[in-house]
């Protein structure tokens, strides 16, 4: 295996001309208004399960890039996923991006009640005063519990990047969006984390004028 001599700056856009080789051998064709996200997410797992795992619903990535201009706020589940988001590039719009879960007070009511700090962290999120998108990469529960409230009918969230990694509860967590009438981005499977997350939000964000 012969070593490629490649400009640092070069590096990224040679990336994604190999990932574009390798979908057109394998027969791959993504959609176009997808294929920035998806290939994004390839880039950052180097997993090319995720051209056929990832899932849209119509009209997603529009509905995304309007929420965003429009100084929608992110809330993500891991603290890596918030370092992870262009938050310069968010900030244009008018947008921050928050985490919950470590913040003292959300540790000491989740243990109160006995439940997850992710639960805890949605119902914060909720109480936001502005347009929510929630970049989900490693907590089912927080999918679960955002459901639970939209089933209540005490808050339905604007948009779903629904990504978390794991065995318990991943799947079903993930499927309860699926034919929900939220916008969604959602990865099928048990596949995901807190880097695929923050990948989907950079492409929107890099891609929100296209």
């Amino acid at each position: 295996m012969k070593i490629d001599f490649i400009l640092p700056s070069e590096i990224e856009k040679r990336s994604f001309e190999i990932i574009s080789e390798e979908l057109s051998k394998m027969e791959i064709s993504i959609p176009e208004e997808q294929e920035p996200i998806t290939k994004r997410v390839i880039h950052t797992s180097a997993d090319f399960d995720y051209a056929s795992t990832m899932t849209y619903s119509d009209g997603a990535i529009a509905r995304a890039k309007e929420l965003i201009k429009n100084g929608a706020h992110i809330v993500t589940d891991t603290n890596m996923a918030l370092s992870g988001i262009n938050k310069k590039k968010l900030a244009e719009y008018g947008g921050q991006v928050h985490c919950f879960m470590a913040d003292e007070d959300v540790a000491k009511e989740a243990k109160e009640r006995q439940v997850t700090r992710a639960t805890v962290s949605m119902e914060r999120a909720a109480a936001l005063d502005v347009p929510v998108i929630f970049a989900i990469g490693n907590a089912p529960t927080a999918l679960i519990q955002l459901h639970e409230m939209m089933e209540s009918g005490k808050f339905t969230p604007e948009f779903v990047i629904g990504v978390p990694v794991g065995f318990v509860n991943v799947v079903a967590a993930k499927e309860l969006f699926l034919n929900s009438n939220v916008p969604f981005i959602i990865n099928k499977g048990r596949k995901g984390g807190s880097n695929i997350a923050a990948a989907i939000v950079n492409a929107i964000l890099y891609n929100i004028d296209k």
